[in-house]
């Protein structure tokens, strides 16, 4: 029996919604993630974020759908020197995000999102080194039960 997407178990739009706007709550009130969340932030970036996260998890695929891919938001993140610190802050705050969106509490569930995040943030964080080039065709990455999915 197949099971359903992380993106409908956790509880389809509605719940990335929750999600997107909980993490970008808690990263404003950690001091060292605040500044980036509340300076000089595209308006539409939590409705993109919400739309990124859907889309690995299984949902429709509307950030693909407005042009750039993976590789573009890798582009938007490329070359801040951000602090070596940063990555394991914002896996924190994604962890309490998903308590604070109430997503399932399904123990499997959120290790998976969790082990997702790592991967992410892991993968930002290699190009945030001032000059760090991004492959033009970073394939996007999808994440199911099993993990990565290539």
């Amino acid at each position: 029996m197949e099971r359903s997407t992380l993106y409908d178990y956790a509880g389809g739009e509605a719940a990335f919604v929750a999600l997107t706007a909980a993490l970008h709550e808690r990263c404003l009130e950690d001091p060292m993630l605040n500044h980036p969340f509340s300076h000089d932030m595209d308006p539409e970036h939590l409705e993109r974020l919400t739309e990124y996260l859907a889309e690995v998890f299984g949902g429709p695929p509307a950030y693909s759908a407005l042009g750039g891919g993976h590789a573009a938001m890798l582009l938007i993140h490329a070359g801040t020197g951000a602090d070596d610190e940063l990555p394991n802050r914002f896996v924190t705050c994604f962890d309490l995000a998903m308590d604070d969106a109430n997503l399932p509490r399904d123990v499997e569930f959120r290790r998976v999102l969790h082990e997702y995040m790592v991967w992410a943030v892991g993968d930002v964080h290699s190009y945030s080194p001032i000059g760090s080039v991004v492959p033009t065709h970073a394939t996007f990455p999808r994440w199911s039960w099993d993990g990565l999915q290539t």
